[in-house]
């Protein structure tokens, strides 16, 4: 139980109609899960607006309701809180129930287009290396320390999101990092948390279906830079264009990592190899387990990020070595025949194309790269066929397939992504398997020794999503049923 005043000095009402001398036996937004005591906070959805369920949740005996519209009936003895925005008001509740977990924990958020996972997940794992306690919210997985937790969104929402932090700080950990996505910033998710720090990768084309334009995707990107406190720190990715922009209104202290130019932290690339590469950090060499220049940047951020928490120089360099890549990101298998597989979470045109540019780095053309890429469904239809012929201009073969067609026809899918290849020489190096599993396995069967099977889309997924059943599906299982074959 927690008193509705104190839960009430979290947010800004507008108006309060009714008594705050109440006790709250819960919070909540789902209509579905209100009892009697409960505190419903009525959200403006994508889908569904909160407020037309507020006369279902008086009946089922909500003692308190937050909107953002008075009802035109008003029940004796509910409390009627209105604020500005549902949305941001649900985050700040979800904080002061769960005892403002954010503020127990250095937490690190990390937004940008591509490398969210892998950046925020190496985080977590040299904060453990380090002997933190830690915790992690990600696409992939989420850890309480060391205890996994399935993962449903990239970021959750709040009441889920502060209850995993507040599970962190009972278990001990100090410090956390996470995904932050453009949804959940622009839906206030993260609304009431404290961040320690915040990290900017990159920004290209997605999520169009949602945003609708790419400079509101980006200012969605940007408000959680906003809305930063003076004592965190932001680092962007220098080399990017909207580095610069995600800084213009920050409070926080401001850093800067590139690749390419004088920054705050530089990374370098020695040497690469498929198995690894050579780099400098600020200048000292670390040999790492990743490849690619995309990984080299999520590597800088990641030096950068422990430098900017005050963990021990030293130490980090060391441990930049001991990091290892995260599963279905540029995850590298091989066939006792030589040829190797790599299964990558890459599902935009930017993605595709660092990807295919750091293998084809590294072959130096001493052997053939076979793709193969799907476009999931119910999502942004323009990204389709310039992804297909961004990954036909890069590869010797391409197969185009399905990835996750949720409601769509997979096969319309891949005729819209058929639609990229604007010359002969593309279609012809192209292929459209439907099935994914076989597209995959005639990807390898084209393969020589010493060639290259990109396997692109899905990564660390292990479903396909047809028509809203999703069946057991696992690239990584796919290549190696099909290299024991041999």
């Amino acid at each position: 139980m927690k008193s509705l005043s104190d839960l009430l000095s979290a947010i800004r009402p507008e108006k309060i109609i009714g008594s705050v001398s109440k006790e709250i036996s819960s919070l909540e937004c789902d209509s579905r899960k209100i009892k009697l005591g409960s505190l419903f906070v009525a959200v403006r959805g994508y889908n569904v607006d909160g407020h037309k369920f507020i006369p279902i949740v008086t009946l089922a005996g909500a003692a308190a309701i937050v909107c953002e519209e008075l009802p035109e009936r008003l029940e004796s003895g509910v409390t009627y809180i209105k604020v500005e925005n549902s949305a941001e008001a649900l985050g700040c509740l979800a904080s002061q129930w769960w005892g403002n977990p954010s503020r127990k924990l250095r937490l690190v958020g990390v937004t940008g287009t591509n490398g969210k996972t892998t950046t925020a997940t190496l985080i977590y794992e040299m904060a453990r290396m380090m002997g933190h306690k830690a915790g992690l919210l990600s696409t992939v997985c989420n850890y309480i320390d060391s205890e996994a937790v399935p993962a449903n969104q990239t970021t959750p929402d709040p009441l889920t999101l502060n209850e995993l932090l507040h599970q962190m700080v009972v278990a001990g950990c100090t410090y956390a990092a996470m995904e932050v996505s453009s949804h959940a910033a622009h839906q206030h998710r993260i609304a009431g948390l404290h961040f320690a720090g915040a990290v900017f990768s990159n920004l290209t084309r997605d999520h169009m279906d949602y945003h609708k334009t790419f400079e509101a995707y980006r200012d969605a990107k940007k408000s959680f830079f906003d809305k930063l406190p003076d004592d965190a720190f932001a680092l962007v990715n220098e080399d990017d264009r909207n580095g610069e922009f995600m800084l213009q209104n920050t409070r926080a202290r401001k850093f800067t990592y590139s690749l390419r130019s004088d920054a705050d932290f530089t990374g370098r690339i020695i040497e690469s190899r498929l198995d690894g590469t050579l780099m400098q950090f600020n200048g000292h060499d670390v040999e790492v387990l990743f490849t690619g220049r995309f990984n080299a940047y999520n590597l800088t951020a990641v030096y950068a990020t422990g430098c900017l928490l005050g963990w021990d120089k030293e130490q980090v360099l060391v441990d930049m070595s001991r990091l290892v890549p995260v599963a279905g990101r540029f995850q590298t298998l091989h066939s006792q025949t030589g040829i190797t597989a790599i299964v990558d979470y890459a599902h935009t045109p930017d993605a595709v194309v660092n990807v295919l540019t750091a293998i084809s780095d590294i072959l130096n053309k001493k052997g053939s790269i076979i793709t193969v890429v799907g476009a999931g469904g119910n999502r942004d239809k323009g990204k389709r066929p310039i992804m297909a012929r961004e990954a036909a201009l890069r590869s010797d073969r391409l197969v185009l397939t399905s990835d996750n067609p949720r409601d769509e026809d997979p096969a319309e899918i891949i005729a819209e992504m058929a639609a990229g290849l604007d010359s002969a020489e593309l279609r012809d190096r192209t292929i459209s398997i439907t099935d994914r599993r076989e597209a995959i396995r005639t990807a390898i069967m084209l393969a020589k020794p010493g060639d290259v099977v990109l396997i692109a889309g899905k990564g660390h997924e292990s479903y396909q999503e047809i028509k809203g059943v999703k069946h057991h599906f696992d690239d990584r299982e796919v290549v190696a049923e099909v290299f024991g074959t041999f």
